[in-house]
């Protein structure tokens, strides 16, 4: 490898350590290991290498953004089943194989099962690090979506029940007189809800209540 590094890519400032994104290695060659690591290092990302599948499975999940580098071909716990076992709780880190002779159906199934890349050995610096780069955006994507639904659910908490009921109401399509109706209270109090839950949810239109509602998964029968 010749450690070639891409355009945009810099050595991050040792104080910044701990918002470098990390860029996860998982296979059981050492030379192979190394090699990425330089690699990695000399773009500008951490790397945190693996020699096993069980040895990555005890690293906790990480709040910056990140990848994970994965040979098929492992010693315990292959590189498929690894990505079927952390798809649920990392799904914000996405996965590039690496393996030294992928196959149609192998690669198929990796792809649809949500991976970044398959790349087959031997592969270039330049092609390992556009891939890395392109993934840790994603990454990077992902973790501020989640931080924004997080913070959508944190303000719908703060609704009371009857506020989420008007709400759920509303954005279904509902005029402030069926919402009264349905719920057996005066039009001026709908109003009054109305205006509490378009405030604490930061929504200044109709428009964007509808939005917010539909990030978190609401309809009309899900009023409590």
């Amino acid at each position: 490898m010749s450690f070639a590094t891409l355009p945009n890519a810099k050595t991050k400032d040792p104080t910044d350590a701990q918002d470098t994104p990390i860029v996860f290695v998982v296979d059981d060659d050492v030379s192979v290991r190394e090699s990425l690591e330089l690699l990695l290092q000399s773009a500008g990302w951490r790397p945190e290498m693996f020699a096993s599948a069980a040895e990555f499975l005890t690293r906790q999940r990480v709040d910056v953004p990140s990848c994970l580098v994965l040979d098929v071909s492992l010693p315990d716990l292959n590189g498929l089943e690894l990505q079927k076992r952390i798809a649920g709780d990392r799904s914000e880190m996405p996965i590039i194989f690496i393996t030294g002779y992928g196959d149609v159906p192998m690669t198929v199934r990796a792809m649809k099962a949500g991976a970044a890349e398959f790349l087959t050995k031997p592969f270039s610096d330049d092609v390992l690090l556009s891939a890395v780069s392109g993934a840790i955006e994603r990454s990077r994507a992902a973790l501020s979506d989640e931080s924004a639904v997080r913070e959508i659910r944190e303000r719908y908490a703060s609704l009371s029940r009857r506020e989420r009921e008007v709400m759920a109401l509303v954005v279904s399509g509902k005029l402030n007189k069926q919402v009264g109706g349905e719920l057996h209270i005066s039009e001026i109090t709908v109003k009054a809800h109305r205006g509490n839950v378009m405030r604490k949810m930061q929504a200044d239109s109709l428009a964007a209540l509808v939005k917010i509602a539909a990030r978190l998964g609401l309809s009309a029968s899900r009023s409590a």
